[in-house]
């Protein structure tokens, strides 16, 4: 994402989607669709607040925490803007 740029250990995420049915073929209503916590990272910060590189690099799937980080709407996109101390793992 080249419009902008995460500040000081911060890591932008594109979240990605629950799935919308079960294995099964049951279909979730909306209301009952959890909160994505599995996302691409598309723009990380230079450095963080030690001055170290961040270990997660653009295009790395990553697993955070539930109630990690701020919304926010980029281009009519949702978007998670959070620490990179908030993400949990990385998915290889």
């Amino acid at each position: 994402m080249e419009r902008i740029k995460p500040l000081t250990g911060r890591v932008l995420i594109k979240p990605i989607p629950v799935e919308m049915k079960t294995r099964g073929g049951i279909i979730i209503p909306d209301t009952s669709k959890e909160k994505p916590i599995r996302g691409e990272v598309v723009a990380v910060a230079d450095k963080d607040k030690k001055g170290d590189p961040l270990t997660v690099v653009v295009g790395d799937i990553v697993l955070y925490g539930k109630y990690a980080g701020s919304e926010i709407e980029l281009e009519g996109e949702s978007y998670l803007i959070s620490m990179e101390t908030d993400i949990l793992a990385i998915l290889k």
